[in-house]
């Protein structure tokens, strides 16, 4: 199996594994009284499926990303960027006076 392919998958088991902590712990904390609907309910179980099963898209994902994103190479340069310029120059630049018409529309009058 290609290296992307296995990084890929343990990346989803992951994040999969985190939205079901994240699920837990919303209904351990009764997060708006999660808990007694859930447990109240016949479908339930189903309702904790599917937010797991969401979340779990949501968190493989970033999981995924984040793990895409932390193999870039770093890079001995400025830690700040490249600089554009290497020193800024003034530049005059000519202010044309307003008509009165334009004064008076400006003021509200």
């Amino acid at each position: 199996m290609p290296e992307l392919v296995k990084m890929y998958i343990r990346n989803v088991v992951i994040g999969f594994g985190i939205a079901a902590v994240f699920v837990a712990l919303l209904l351990w904390f009764d997060v708006m009284n999660l808990w007694a609907l859930v447990s109240g309910s016949d479908a339930g179980l189903l309702a904790v499926f599917l937010l797991w099963f969401m979340h779990g898209i949501v968190f493989a994902g970033v999981q995924f990303g984040w793990a895409v994103m932390a193999m870039a190479e770093k890079d001995g340069g400025p830690g700040r960027g490249t600089p554009v310029v290497k020193e800024f120059q003034p530049v005059r630049v000519p202010a044309d006076q307003p008509s009165q018409r334009q004064h008076q529309l400006r003021s509200g009058r």
